[in-house]
């Protein structure tokens, strides 16, 4: 038995050991200001910027390709975040910022055929074949991968209800 894993173990060291040193040789050193700006977003790798990563996108708007109000999960705060770090002008009237929304399953409606599911980006909806599905709202990013794929149209993206802990009193301006 021992004459039988001594090859398997030895030829995985040595793999690894390669590995490990392509790794170092072959590494692509990538600006820091683009590491910064893909940690602001909330990489979810949801592709409503038209980018099929969040390094990507990162990557689109330090070389210029996009504003600063590129990602819909991320609102009003990664955009104005992203433009105090590369240090340009936010122009806020290009940013469709409705509010926090998630996404709602009509259970009535929902006759469990799992394409959505298969197709969230952060796993936010539970389900099976032929069973309801449910969607967990602290994951939701409200992307609307979901809706679109709904052959039912039993999936909408409905406003976030405020909760006691997440209500204010908006104040009269004077």
């Amino acid at each position: 038995m021992l004459i039988s894993v001594m090859p398997l173990t030895f030829l995985g060291l040595i793999l690894g050991l390669l590995l490990g040193i392509a790794s170092r040789i072959l590494k692509v050193e990538r600006s820091s200001i683009v590491e910064d700006i893909e940690q602001l977003l909330p990489g979810t790798q949801c592709g409503q910027c038209g980018n099929p990563s969040c390094a990507a996108a990162a990557q689109a708007v330090v070389d210029g390709e996009l504003k600063a109000t590129f990602c819909p999960p991320g609102g009003r705060a990664v955009a104005e975040a992203i433009a105090i770090k590369l240090g340009i002008p936010l122009d806020l009237n290009t940013l469709c910022d409705e509010g926090p929304k998630v996404a709602r399953i009509n259970e009535a409606l929902c006759i469990g055929c799992t394409r959505c599911f298969k197709i969230c980006p952060t796993d936010a909806i539970l389900g099976s074949a032929k069973h309801m599905h449910v969607v967990f709202a602290d994951a939701c990013t409200a992307c609307g991968k979901c809706e679109a794929v709904c052959p039912t149209e039993c999936i909408s993206l409905e406003p976030v209800q405020p909760t006691l802990q997440t209500w204010v009193w908006s104040q009269p301006a004077l």
